[in-house]
């Protein structure tokens, strides 16, 4: 039986809560299988190839502005205030085995994504890491120092179901 059949029969009441067709599997797995044989043939690199989702969110507060009381027919004035305080989680997931890390930014730019990469590469430091993710600007940043232990492979453009930590 190939790997991607016997993958989809272990996991299919997991991935059928996630909406993950029998195709889906297979070309995740087929993508998978090319990078994990990039990863050591091509690039040299040794250990547990390790494959994990990654996201991130903003999470934090708009004020609301209250109602303002007048005269039936007069136009209520007051100040708005549009204010944000908010903080952004980033995080990966390994779906297999659960195993997740997340950490907590100011902002969502290149430059807090960079530390994250290399935050997440020394927790993970003896495992290849496959990464999937979307194609945020701040993912796809010319000056971006991808780590020498992660290889991100960019989910489709509009296609937010086939990363699972959407979903989390």
């Amino acid at each position: 039986m190939p790997p991607a059949q016997e993958a989809f029969d272990c996991l299919r009441p997991q991935l059928a809560a996630f909406g993950l067709t029998r195709t889906h599997v297979k070309k995740l797995a087929e993508n998978l299988a090319l990078l994990a044989w990039c990863a050591i043939a091509a690039m040299g690199l040794i250990g547990q190839i390790r494959f994990f989702c990654q996201d991130e969110t903003r999470v934090g507060l708009k004020t609301i502005s209250g109602r303002k009381i007048t005269a039936k027919g007069i136009k209520p004035q007051g100040k708005v205030q549009w204010q944000f305080q908010s903080t952004y989680l980033h995080g990966v997931v390994e779906p297999a085995t659960g195993a997740h890390f997340f950490y907590e930014f100011t902002h969502l730019n290149s430059d807090c994504f960079q530390v994250f990469l290399s935050l997440v590469s020394q927790q993970y430091n003896d495992s290849i890491l496959i990464s999937q993710l979307d194609q945020a600007g701040a993912h796809r940043a010319k000056r971006l120092q991808i780590p020498s232990n992660m290889i991100l492979m960019f989910q489709p453009s509009h296609a937010p179901e086939t990363n699972p930590i959407e979903r989390v």
